[in-house]
């Protein structure tokens, strides 16, 4: 029988949002502490724990059919390999900092300094749009140190919340690109595996859409229900139940969590009452 195999980061804040995700798709990685490979249930896969960097040569040998990796990785390392899915998580930047007693006005003022980076490809790539020329330094560790120890002027690394620019006295002063977790595809991944690849992404894109969505009941009096079905923005049209009080019924439907609460006052200013919002597991359209 057949088996995809997938790769993803061996540890870092990538490891524990793909394992999840796995997981919640109703897969189980039977893995072992320090483990580089395992098998899985439920699906027919193995899963590889591969170093960051070192996914995108994986995927471009066919060692790998399948990686969940970051999209930042992929720019600097592979742009050749194509994305299939979109996850909605691991979200960062890849920006540019510098000392915060560094006066910076713009771009222009990294001009001939020195650059400590992780992604030099993507550095180069930026500057020469911006007609800037630097002197980089490539860094496989912590770069926020370089400036601390005047090897450079500047960094180029992930950035997430920015405490750890704050905690070596950086500040952030361009973003290069945005980035989030992403399900690359091997050039080189069989017709069997192809197959595979489709029944995971059916289950990853009904647990993406579940993630993104809310369960909402209200209830709402007779002569208010054609109002309120207005607003609600749901899955086709909304569940509409009769209560045991008389005059009063039960609407359910389905609601982007991120609309949810622009809509509150306006579902209260039509009557709703007792509003309940519930989480979603999955979700198939």
């Amino acid at each position: 029988m057949s088996k995809i195999k997938i790769a993803i980061q061996k540890s870092g804040r990538l490891n524990e949002d793909s394992v999840k995700i796995l997981k919640d798709c109703g897969i189980s990685i039977d893995n072992g502490k320090d483990q580089l490979k395992a098998q899985t249930r439920n699906f027919p896969m193995e899963v590889m724990f591969l170093r960051n960097g070192d996914i995108p040569q994986y995927l471009r040998d066919g060692i790998v059919d399948i990686a969940i990796i970051g999209e930042n990785v992929l720019i600097e390392k592979g742009k050749d390999i194509s994305i299939t899915e979109r996850l909605n998580f691991s979200k960062c930047k890849v920006s540019l900092a510098v000392p915060k007693d560094f006066e910076y006005n713009s771009i222009k003022d990294l001009d001939g300094k020195r650059i400590a980076t992780s992604y030099p490809n993507t550095v180069n790539e930026y500057l020469e749009k911006q007609g800037i020329s630097a002197e980089l330094h490539q860094i496989s560790g912590s770069v926020e140190i370089a400036p601390n120890i005047g090897l450079a002027d500047a960094i180029c690394d992930i950035v997430s919340s920015g405490s750890t620019l704050f905690k070596n006295n950086l500040k952030e002063v361009e973003v290069m690109l945005t980035s989030e977790a992403v399900l690359a595809v091997s050039p080189k991944i069989s017709e069997d595996n192809k197959k595979l690849l489709e029944k995971l992404q059916f289950r990853i894109k009904a647990v993406l859409k579940a993630r993104n969505s809310k369960y909402v009941l209200l209830n709402a009096p007779n002569h208010k229900i054609e109002d309120i079905v207005k607003i609600l923005p749901g899955m086709r049209s909304p569940t509409v139940l009769p209560l045991a009080e008389e005059g009063w019924s039960s609407i359910h439907t389905v609601v982007e969590k991120n609309k949810f609460w622009d809509i509150l006052d306006e579902l209260k200013a039509e009557g709703a009452e007792g509003i309940l919002v519930c989480p979603i597991e999955k979700m198939v359209l």
